[in-house]
């Protein structure tokens, strides 16, 4: 199959995914929460914890960990790929114990929580994560694309998801990825499309490289919560910036990171230097380059104090992120093809 072709079949498999949206728009309760923030946070903060374990820890257990970390102050909590086990016992619905418990949790520490879980829907068993919103609601559902081989030979067997999921929040748009799903770099182009800032991946394993590349070419942060145990944490550009490994000791690790998702990603090409430069000139005390990475031709920028956007203003002067700049050429390489995507 030449190119052209197999772009155009690429592109048609996921013409089928479909991005969620969240069940709702954030409410009013939200938006307190937000609200609740120091009026003197710099930039779009995000406070994030992973728990991570092996299968088998009772859901008391589970439950006291969620809510110690939900006491003391979490935007997000996220728990291990399907985190009570995936045996013969383990499927449970939506309104099984352990989506029950944490919908309890959210709702007591205004948190989102990540809860996967082996899912029985009618039929269906899935390999689910189910983002709880801050009042304990089911905001979003991501069933995994890409199981595992063995997970097909269970009784009965994991069937794949069908779509994409990347759920507004009251804080950005989180987006959801399961273990085995790393190795399939359109899904996780597809959670670039649909404008994922954060994406939370639930694992059996810690992936290491092939985790970081999925940010490296994406521009977004990714957090994992894992059966190793460990968390890895890696930045709109790539880098590491958090590696924990059982931190809890006896199987339990247990992280924490706060993200800033209004620090923004820029290729050097029609930026550099003049719009850079303009803006530094006229806004040199509210944004700073935070990072120049000459090889690749990136640059970061991220708000100096309160009540400013280095994102909003970047684009007053002009500047264009690396992601949109991609997608943009992406287009413009297609049409000159002769063919274009929608």
């Amino acid at each position: 199959m030449d190119r052209r072709n197999f772009v155009i079949n690429s592109a048609a498999m996921l013409g089928s995914f479909v991005s969620t949206e969240g069940f709702g728009s954030a409410s009013t309760d939200e938006s307190a929460s937000r609200a609740d923030q120091p009026a003197t946070q710099v930039g779009r903060p995000v406070r994030a914890v992973s728990i991570g374990f092996k299968p088998g820890l009772p859901l008391d257990r589970i439950a006291a960990l969620v809510d110690e970390e939900g006491s003391r102050g979490a935007d997000l909590i996220a728990l291990p790929e399907t985190c009570r086990g995936q045996d013969d016992r383990s499927a449970e619905t939506l309104d099984g114990p352990t989506v029950s418990a944490m919908a309890r949790l959210a709702a007591k520490h205004r948190t989102y929580i990540v809860c996967p879980i082996d899912r029985k829907d009618g039929a269906r068993r899935l390999n689910s994560a189910v983002l709880m919103d801050r009042r304990g609601q089911v905001a979003a559902i991501y069933d995994k694309l890409y199981p595992y081989g063995e997970e097909f030979h269970k009784h009965p067997g994991v069937q794949p998801g069908q779509a994409v999921t990347v759920c507004q929040t009251d804080f950005g748009k989180v987006g959801l990825a399961i273990c085995f799903d790393v190795n399939w770099a359109p899904l996780w182009q597809r959670l670039s499309d649909f404008g994922a800032e954060l994406v939370i991946w639930p694992s059996a394993y810690s992936a290491g490289r092939s985790l970081q590349a999925r940010a490296i070419d994406f521009n977004y942060y990714v957090m994992s919560a894992t059966w190793t145990p460990d968390c890895l944490v890696f930045d709109i550009d790539g880098q590491q910036l958090l590696h924990e490994h059982d931190s809890r000791s006896a199987g339990i690790n247990v992280s924490r990171h706060t993200f800033d998702l209004d620090r923004c990603l820029f290729h050097q090409d029609y930026n550099l230097p003049h719009k850079l430069a303009k803006l530094l000139q006229d806004h040199g005390d509210d944004v700073e380059r935070e990072r120049w990475l000459p090889m690749e031709g990136w640059f970061l920028l991220r708000a100096k104090r309160s009540g400013v956007s280095a994102r909003d203003l970047a684009r007053q002067y002009g500047l264009e992120e690396r992601r949109p700049y991609i997608n943009r050429c992406r287009c413009d390489i297609d049409k000159a093809r002769g063919w274009q995507f929608s």
